[in-house]
């Protein structure tokens, strides 16, 4: 049989000039953002990556119905199985690779992976289901891993005083906790950026003890 005359398949896409590694990068780490089911990961990611980021959505069907806990996020039609993942210059020698943990419990299991190697991570918060990040933000300081808490604007986040929040999830007060809007560049930009100061502010006083 001649295939000649059928439509043949079009040919894979390039990688796009613009998500090559700049030529001056000295430096690259890795960073998880973190949070509860709904709370923002992928938008956050999405919205700062200066590359075209990689998602894992699929959309929720019947099957989660009963394990995943959609109360007060009853817009939402996806959800990340597996992570997503993005990349921004902070400056011309350091790069971030940012990996996004999806949010439900079923999937923790994949949070080890994705863990190896980070150097600190960003927990998204949403303050109208503040308990959706207890057990996230346990976890991390059973492995360890230093972290920045950033609460998202939602249209009808209640407001709290930072010092209310602080105690609600029970942070030291070293733990830094900044607002944010996941959908704006620099907003997100500068969630990343505290990140960064505090990881630096921790590796100081390391070494000078």
């Amino acid at each position: 049989m001649d295939f000649r005359g059928s439509e043949q398949p079009a040919p894979a896409a390039g990688p796009r000039s613009e998500d090559a590694l700049p030529a001056t990068a000295a430096a690259a780490v890795k960073v998880v953002i973190v949070g509860g089911f709904g709370v923002g990961k992928t938008t956050l990611v999405g919205s700062v990556s200066e590359i075209r980021p990689l998602t894992t959505e699929e959309t929720m069907t019947q099957a989660g119905v009963g394990v995943d806990d959609t109360a007060g996020i009853g817009g939402k039609t996806s959800t990340t199985v597996a992570m997503d993942f993005g990349r921004i210059s902070i400056n011309e020698e350091l790069v971030l690779y940012l990996f996004g943990t999806p949010g439900q419990e079923r999937f923790w299991f994949l949070w080890r992976g994705l863990f190896e190697g980070a150097l600190g991570a960003v927990v998204l918060v949403d303050t109208r289901r503040l308990e959706v990040s207890f057990d996230v933000i346990g976890r991390l300081e059973e492995r360890g891993v230093p972290f920045v808490v950033a609460v998202n604007s939602f249209p009808d986040t209640p407001g709290y005083p930072v010092d209310e929040l602080r105690a609600a999830l029970d942070l030291p007060e070293a733990v830094p906790i900044v607002m944010c809007d996941a959908r704006e560049r620099a907003s997100s930009r500068d969630v990343l950026m505290t990140l960064m100061r505090y990881l630096q502010t921790l590796a100081t006083t390391r070494e000078a003890s």
